[in-house]
């Protein structure tokens, strides 16, 4: 498949220092092809299968949303304004202990839908029952990072290892390569030190990245050195988990220490700046991190601690809680917050070879958006305007590994519609089932 995208604004990411300019982007089968400034001679010459107007749009490479957990969905607007710990004990795991493989399936190609219409080509999962995400993910298109949850407290006989690696077996580069399995242990809370050492020897065995959740809380922070006598940052450092290619959910309760251990084991920081927000866990000290040299990423987590999947809602927001919290107006710019959305991700998912720029040679995975909106209008500087002024809702067009996912609004691999439906019956099937079960106990 040849397409043609011509007369768009691109912006490719890849420096700084290249502005936003008009232009084609023209993609054979799954990769760019070119990105040239418009009446280039690559353009004259491409013989396109299809061609994509792109006059009052601007090309951006497409969002990662580096942590999420996306059956979730279906719990969305169920348990909301309550403590982490009240949260996940007394509301979220118990409903969840009743998921079904198709409230998995359905639950992911919910969120899946919210991701291409706010245009994230790529996430990465750490959930339940993955080869159901699996095979959301396959059918949708997109490109996906997805770990088994390893939550060691109900896993005693560590039997959930080997489904992991059957998992990296059966799906690891499936999906015509979109398709990466990693290894996923919870927290250093639900995770004993043994089984946390078993999930980072088992990442190096399969080599492949480690997700975990990291001092998202200060209770957990707090608990952690009351019992331990160290941090759960220093926890894991200590037993090694780090010898993997590790990625942190949260990290927002650090102290001086634990910035150096991040950096030196190149661990990748992200960042979910609503999700802290709604649980009262307060501000992640991004502008710290990027000066120390960790990479971020960012993400929405799941759906029923957001509530949506929105990361241009993310980017908004993040930029703008880090200048409050550092008094500052240049703290976090738009240029480096969607650098954390795209490039940053990319890292984080071990895969920034493939994406995160528009750039001939790497996967076509980008986005259009409409800039034919009041709110976008003028346009004085494209960057200031994506992160200050775009909402998801103005993606028009996603392209992921060449494919057309989404044209003039309309998504083109699956029935949106039928999985709303679909979704809304699940969902009120899989809470009354829940509290029945919660009587009868």
């Amino acid at each position: 498949m040849r397409v043609l995208i011509k007369n768009v604004k691109i912006l490719t990411m890849a420096s700084q220092s290249q502005t936003v300019f008009s232009g084609d982007i023209g993609i054979e089968d799954q990769r760019i092809l070119f990105v040239e400034s418009e009446n280039s001679h690559a353009s004259k010459s491409f013989v396109a299968d299809k061609t994509i107007d792109g006059t009052n749009h601007l090309a951006m490479p497409g969002l990662i949303n580096a942590h999420t957990h996306m059956g979730m969905s279906l719990l969305r607007n169920y348990a909301d304004d309550l403590p982490l710990m009240t949260w996940l004990n007394e509301k979220i795991w118990p409903v969840e202990a009743n998921l079904t493989d198709e409230d998995i399936y359905f639950g992911t190609m919910l969120s899946i839908a919210e991701l291409i219409r706010s245009g994230c080509t790529t996430f990465r999962d750490m959930y339940f029952k993955e080869e159901e995400v699996a095979k959301a993910t396959t059918k949708s298109g997109l490109r996906a990072n997805l770990g088994l949850g390893l939550v060691g407290v109900t896993d005693p006989e560590n039997q959930l290892f080997d489904k992991v690696k059957a998992l990296h077996a059966s799906l690891h580069n499936s999906a015509n390569g979109r398709i990466r399995i990693e290894v996923a242990p919870h927290s250093p809370y639900t995770c004993s030190g043994a089984y946390l050492k078993t999930a980072s020897e088992l990442a190096q065995e399969l080599d492949t990245p480690l997700h975990i959740h990291l001092s998202e809380s200060l209770v957990e922070v707090e608990e952690s050195i009351k019992q331990l006598g160290k941090t759960p940052i220093q926890h894991v450092r200590d037993l090694g988990v780090f010898n993997a290619r590790t990625s942190g959910a949260h990290c927002v309760h650090l102290m001086e220490q634990d910035f150096e251990i991040l950096k030196t084991n190149q661990v990748s920081v992200l960042y979910n700046p609503s999700s802290n927000l709604k649980l009262g866990n307060g501000f992640a000290n991004i502008g710290r991190m990027l000066k120390e040299g960790i990479n971020v990423a960012i993400g929405t987590d799941g759906s029923s601690s957001n509530n949506n999947q929105n990361l241009f809602e993310e980017m908004h927001l993040g930029a703008l809680v880090n200048k409050g919290i550092e008094a500052d107006p240049t703290a976090l710019p738009a240029y480096k917050m969607l650098e954390i959305a795209t490039i940053g991700g990319a890292k984080a998912l071990g895969i920034e070879q493939e994406v995160g720029t528009l750039e001939p040679g790497k996967k076509a995975d980008l986005i259009l958006i409409d800039l034919n909106k009041p709110h976008l209008t003028p346009h004085h500087d494209y960057v200031a305007m994506l992160v200050y002024s775009a909402a998801g809702s103005d993606v028009s067009h996603m392209i992921c590994d060449g494919a057309v996912i989404m044209e003039n609004y309309q998504i083109k691999t699956f029935d949106e519609s039928a999985i709303i439906e679909k979704a809304s019956v699940l969902a009120k099937q899989l809470i009354e089932r829940s509290m029945s079960k919660n009587r009868e106990a």
